[in-house]
């Protein structure tokens, strides 16, 4: 039986990184599932998603935490079962407006009120090429309760975005 491992990982960004992560893996049997990775602010930044069989699970454990000598700091979780509510639906969210602190915090605070939950969010700052001021974007993916009506939770975002003086856009994604 294989289990689910999430890892985050944070060290000082140089060339060869994540084939060192990556080797690390494959040499304990494990499998490349999913993962985010960035360079920010000159650190590399990742979160990784791997299954191992159950019998390499200690040893890859050890191995990643060793990989700090290597200036890899990472931490190792165990991710149980899938629990998401069979009524969620899925929605993308996009937002553009003038860089300015506070704008997340607004925007999940709301999010967070009406039960909605975030799976993935990329945020950005940019220069406005008419301008030059700085354009601060967002997109994310969100699980959405299904007895939450995306007309309300439209008009609860248009809302902050007036406040903020951004531009929000909440449309809701197919089902697969």
């Amino acid at each position: 039986m294989a289990t689910l491992l999430v890892l985050t990982a944070i060290g000082a960004d140089r060339p060869g990184l994540v084939e060192a992560l990556s080797r690390t893996v494959a040499e304990h049997g494990g499998n490349w599932l999913e993962s985010r990775m960035s360079r920010l602010a000159n650190r590399f930044a990742g979160i990784l998603l791997v299954s191992v069989p159950e019998a390499n699970l200690a040893p890859l454990k050890e191995a990643l935490l060793g990989m700090e000598a290597e200036g890899l700091r990472i931490a190792v979780e165990e991710s149980g079962p899938d629990t998401t509510a069979p009524t969620c639906r899925t929605a993308r969210l996009e937002l553009v407006g003038q860089d300015r602190a506070g704008i997340i915090r607004e925007i999940s605070e709301a999010l967070a009120q009406h039960r909605v939950s975030i799976d993935d969010l990329v945020t950005e700052v940019q220069s406005a090429s008419w301008s030059g001021e700085s354009l601060f974007q967002v997109r994310a993916e969100l699980r959405v309760p299904g007895e939450v009506r995306s007309d309300m939770l439209r008009e609860v975002l248009e809302n902050i975005g007036n406040e903020l003086m951004v531009d929000i856009t909440l449309n809701d994604l197919p089902t697969s």
